[in-house]
């Protein structure tokens, strides 16, 4: 299912307040140039693989503040080679948030789900038994499901960081950056812009299926044809473009919901078959983020879509001088979903994590923007169009701040 409704389109927000009793406190992004990321946790990418290990045994706990009201944060502290790099930035963040809050009403309940599914069913019934009200996390889709099972037979909600939307559910709300979101605000643009007809190359691999899908979704929205959709295995990109290439004429953009390792060994096909951005619309999703995308030469003139670096850089300035060390680009998850859980602690009262309260039609602003929360557990985001240019990227439609619409 699309992330972005045929009534909110990511390009065609108008500005409206955020209702300012459902605001995030914290860090809001602001609109500035992006700067790029790289790693397996720029936004978009998918879940890193979790061990098959079977885990069973309660997770180890901390506690962030003795306030009355308990916060659960489940988070892969460990794995099967030890400590977990991400699973320590996304608690370094939480301790962030509760600093910045100033709050002295809540209690976080740290579980590690040891990066399994057992473990994040273990952690997430560990924190509820101790009074847990929301859960925050898991990380991965598999732990999402089997946490989120847990937490729906105990009527309590969960916003969970997984980026794969067959997590969500009905109480079981996905903080991330789905690749549908992606993928519907790059054809509105592109549809606002004046393209017409859109070919698609995409690799046999499950983002490809799902950034597919949703292009043939939006095309139908917004009126675009689809003349021709090439697949290709990872890699191996070669016949499918010269295919594309001898249908050049029936089409005016290219969608390559490709990842930003592969993208040169697809933009060296581009060049040598006559494609490039000088001649078609190029665009692709926020895995291009990436500073191995933006010296590419099929790729000058091309458009991505991602949310907007200002407030991610801001927060990891501030993460780097507590720690002394980057945080990972996940880490902003941590902190709007800590950040948001106390607002609500301290504006909704018993309401605070109802339903109504956490579907908002406002939405709420974060480290990452502007976002809000679906009644199905899919999420809306302010994404930015940006275009790839002299190995730099810059902003040509700013993410918006405020939504508008019911969010259905």
């Amino acid at each position: 299912m699309s992330t972005m409704s045929s009534r909110a389109r990511a390009g065609a927000f108008t500005r409206g307040a955020v209702t300012k009793r459902a605001a995030l406190v914290g860090l809001a992004a602001t609109l500035a140039a992006c700067s790029p990321t790289s790693g397996p946790w720029a936004p978009g990418a998918r879940d890193l693989k979790l061990s098959g290990a079977t885990q069973t045994a309660p997770a180890e706990s901390e506690t962030i503040g003795t306030g009355a009201v308990k916060i659960a944060l489940i988070v892969p502290l460990t794995g099967p080679s030890g400590p977990s790099s991400v699973g320590a930035s996304l608690l370094n963040a939480a301790k962030l948030a509760y600093a910045d809050s100033g709050a002295n009403d809540v209690t976080i309940l740290v579980k590690d789900d040891r990066s399994t599914p057992s473990g994040a069913a273990a952690a997430t019934q560990a924190a509820i038994n101790e009074g847990a009200e929301v859960v925050l996390g898991p990380v991965f889709g598999a732990g999402v499901k089997e946490a989120s099972r847990v937490a729906r037979s105990a009527n309590k909600p969960m916003i969970a960081f997984s980026t794969d939307s067959s997590a969500a559910g009905r109480g079981s709300y996905l903080l991330s950056f789905p690749v549908e979101g992606y993928v519907d605000r790059g054809v509105s643009y592109a549809s606002q812009h004046g393209k017409k007809s859109i070919a698609a190359l995409v690799p046999e691999n499950d983002y490809g299926t799902l950034a597919m899908a949703q292009f043939q979704q939006s095309a139908a929205t917004y009126g675009i044809r689809v003349p021709v959709i090439e697949r290709y295995k990872p890699g191996a990109p070669g016949d499918s473009v010269k295919r594309l290439a001898a249908a050049r004429d029936q089409f005016d953009a290219l969608f390559i919901p490709e990842q930003a390792e592969a993208m040169q060994a697809v933009s060296k096909e581009l060049v040598a078959n006559g494609i490039d951005s000088k001649k078609v619309q190029i665009f692709g999703t926020g895995l291009w983020n990436d500073a191995r995308t933006l010296s590419l030469p099929a790729l000058q003139g091309a458009w991505f879509t991602a949310p907007e670096n200002a407030g991610f850089n801001a927060f990891a300035q501030r993460y780097k001088a507590k720690y002394g060390s980057d945080p990972a680009r996940v880490a902003t998850l941590a902190y709007d979903a800590v950040s948001l859980a106390i607002a609500l602690s301290r504006s909704q009262g018993s309401q605070r994590y109802s339903e109504s309260v956490l579907t908002n039609p406002s939405g709420f602003n974060g480290a990452d923007g502007v976002f809000r929360f679906k009644p199905d557990g899919g999420n809306e985001r302010g994404l930015s169009v940006l275009e790839i240019g002299g190995g730099s990227a810059k902003i040509i439609s700013p993410a918006p701040r405020n939504f508008t619409g019911n969010g259905a």
